[in-house]
């Protein structure tokens, strides 16, 4: 970067830019390593031990303090430096799926022995990224004097858990002045800050067993009760809002024999919808649904929620600035090498898969098979909506999220192939941009005292409007045992 020309403020803000990504930098192969080990062992939710141990262990070796199992959850935890005001937070996820397991850095499905869990939705790189932003931006704030304390948020389970909606309840970021965060992508922007809220809920009903041919009479099928409630969800989904998604999973079907009628079955709902406020309107209406099949079926239902996240709320303010840092960044610096294996994962994928993640982000499909550009903040595609418990975060403290290009182009997420891309020198290289990024704007929250008061402002008003309440009732803990895969 020439400073040929430029005055003495502009020479110095480069050179801030510039030094923090040095820092950066100077960790890349470690963090890389780390993000290599976590996709090694691949833990599904609430069950990452090992991947919450690395991450600690790679905290207190840059010299974090670190607090254990925050939130009353073993795989959770918090490292800081620093000291004062303002407090930045970082926030990293390790999480894998399910059903994912495949060997790295081919292109044809090839699941590896063991468990069957995989990294395929990267991350094992999240989480990397965002401690290595922390400690470039710690390693910063020694060097130059600077007050400001920084955070690297460990936290599990994002992935259907509901971890940091646990956490913001129990006040883990109450002191925050700015929460960052990224997620592995196959384009480089500022996220667009749109998701849905979403409870999972678990219905378990009950019934009477009986012979299925001498006495079915006596039988009360919880089975059937499932069945039925199925086909009244049906018929709900023509009378709910567009944007509303109600998906679902069998989880005990009350045995195998066909000649018993069930006496029990459990099935698990995923409520979703724009915000929390229709996500609520449509979940009493499946509870409705679910009573009126046990009704049918003379059986008894129990209701409970396993978990539950709001919608992201977009802070302006943060989003700009956010843009701002990407655009002086520029895209990742991928090689023909890196261009050639997208190329082989883009040959396993549709059309439809490339044509909608152009369609997701607003732009002319082209046969580029990786990133080589920024999107502007003014694009704006179709929306194509999950959900996440950042958006927890985001009602609580001004939030700001980026996506970098780890991927090619078209890669669905939670596929086999973002698992077989996880360990590739390309994700490597979108993991230390992703870093340099947050910890730049993690600088900027703390040399820029009027972009702290400008978010806030922008957050008060929000929520002033809507205010937040936490979807998870008081009475409900982490669903460890419900949810967690021991292995």
């Amino acid at each position: 970067m020439t400073m040929i020309g430029l005055n003495k403020r502009t020479v110095m803000a480069i050179r801030k830019i510039e030094k923090i990504w040095e820092y950066a930098e100077a960790h890349r192969r470690t963090f890389a390593e780390l993000s290599d080990k976590v996709w090694e062992t691949p833990e599904v939710t609430y069950s990452e031990h090992k991947s919450a141990a690395a991450h600690r262990q790679a905290a207190m070796v840059q010299g974090f303090r670190v607090t254990e199992a925050i939130a009353n959850i073993p795989t959770a935890f918090v490292a800081e430096a620093g000291s004062g005001g303002p407090v930045i937070a970082f926030l990293g996820e390790y999480d894998a799926l399910p059903g994912l397991s495949q060997e790295a850095n081919i292109a044809e499905p090839r699941p590896l022995p063991g468990n069957g869990n995989g990294h395929g939705c990267g991350h094992n790189l999240l989480g990397a990224a965002s401690l290595l932003a922390a400690t470039a931006l710690k390693d910063y704030l020694a060097e130059t004097g600077l007050e400001g304390t920084v955070r690297y948020y460990g936290c599990p389970a994002e992935e259907g858990g509901a971890a940091k909606t646990f956490m913001v309840r129990a006040g883990c970021f109450d002191d925050v002045d700015i929460a960052i965060s990224w997620h592995p992508d196959s384009m480089v922007r500022v996220d667009p800050s749109l998701s849905l809220a979403n409870t999972r809920i678990d219905f378990s009903f009950h019934g009477r067993s009986a012979h299925a041919s001498m006495a079915p009479h006596l039988g009360r099928s919880a089975l059937d009760a499932i069945e039925l409630m199925s086909v009244g969800v049906n018929y709900l989904r023509e009378h709910v809002p567009s944007d509303t998604r109600l998906h679902y999973a069998v989880l005990d079907t009350g045995g195998t024999a066909a000649n018993v009628v069930q006496a029990r079955a459990k099935v698990r709902y995923s409520v979703r919808a724009i915000d929390l406020v229709g996500m609520q309107a449509v979940l009493e209406r499946v509870i409705a649904v679910a009573k009126g099949a046990a009704t049918m079926t003379g059986t008894r239902v129990e209701a409970k929620i396993i978990s539950a996240v709001a919608n992201l709320m977009a802070n302006d303010v943060l989003t700009s600035r956010m843009q701002d840092v990407l655009d002086r960044l520029g895209p990742v610096q991928f090689d023909e090498s890196d261009r050639e294996y997208a190329r082989r994962i883009q040959a396993t994928l549709t059309p439809e898969d490339i044509e909608g993640n152009y369609l997701e982000v607003g732009l002319p499909i082209t046969d580029k098979p990786l990133c080589d550009f920024v999107i502007p903040i003014q694009v704006r595609g179709a929306n194509m909506l999950g959900s996440t418990d950042v958006g927890d975060v985001s009602w609580v403290v001004p939030t700001v999220q980026a996506r970098v290009a780890t991927h090619a182009i078209g890669t669905p997420g939670h596929s086999w192939q973002i698992t077989a891309q996880g360990k590739a020198p390309a994700a490597h290289k979108g993991l230390l941009h992703a870093a340099k990024a947050m910890a730049m704007m993690g600088l900027e929250a703390i040399t820029d005292r009027d972009l702290l008061t400008a978010a806030w402002n922008a957050h008060r008003i929000k929520v002033s409007k809507v205010p937040y309440t936490n979807p998870i009732p008081d009475e409900i803990q982490p669903p460890i045992a419900e949810m967690s895969q021991r292995v």
